[in-house]
């Protein structure tokens, strides 16, 4: 019976984990894919400083370790503003969004510029305006040529969500990490991995169907 009572706390106290795994992952996917998008705008502006500034950014984002942003996110304001970060889970999301953001913006910017010029003209003579020419000409092609490298950040994404635990916000490693150390049982690791490989294997299988309602697109 105690074994069985210490299997079952373990298994909630890693549930709470997923949790906290799953909402830096939604949270961090649902702002970042959107704000990629505002970011490849900055970096393909006509307007020069503009373009360098966020390809300044973008450089430094991608060139840094994630780790070191979501320390630099956590600790930053308290030391140099005297505003101290009081949420560990906004700090990792807020650290999160930004870099996600920045990979985000590169991959919709190769997309983009994939496209032939000639799109763009013979949209222009119908008389569409730059909108139109995006979001009905565009987009679509570039969505199906994204798509694969996407669903690979993504994926990536998951995995980077256990980097929260250099701030001590409680995810599913973070918990599975103290819980062997502690108790010294090595299954709640084994766990863990079961869940990232589902959770992986969920997003590979929608991606892998988007991918075939897109077909149509051979551009």
């Amino acid at each position: 019976m105690m074994f069985l009572s210490s299997f079952s706390e373990i298994t909630f106290q890693l549930l709470e984990g997923f949790l906290v795994t799953f909402k830096i992952f939604l949270y961090s996917l649902v702002f970042s894919l959107p704000l990629g998008l505002v970011v490849t705008f900055g970096s393909m502006s006509k307007f020069k400083p503009l373009r360098y500034l966020t390809r300044g950014f973008i450089w430094i984002i991608r060139g840094t370790p994630l780790m070191l942003q979501v320390i630099i996110v956590f600790y930053g304001p308290g030391l140099w503003f005297d505003f101290p970060m009081k949420s560990r889970m906004l700090a990792v999301i807020i650290a999160f969004v930004i870099n996600y953001a920045c990979y985000f913006s590169e991959i919709y910017r190769s997309g983009i510029e994939s496209i032939v010029k000639g799109q763009y003209e013979a949209a222009q003579v119908l008389g569409m305006t730059k909108t139109q020419i995006f979001f009905k000409i565009i987009f679509p092609q570039v969505f199906k040529r994204i798509l694969p490298p996407i669903s690979n950040e993504v994926i990536t994404l998951v995995k980077d969500t256990s980097l929260a635990r250099v701030i001590s916000l409680a995810e599913v490693i973070m918990i599975a990490q103290e819980t062997v150390r502690i108790e010294g049982i090595l299954w709640p690791l084994f766990y863990t991995g079961v869940f990232y490989l589902l959770f992986n294997g969920v997003l590979t299988i929608i991606f892998s169907k988007i991918e075939k309602k897109l077909c149509y697109y051979q551009g």
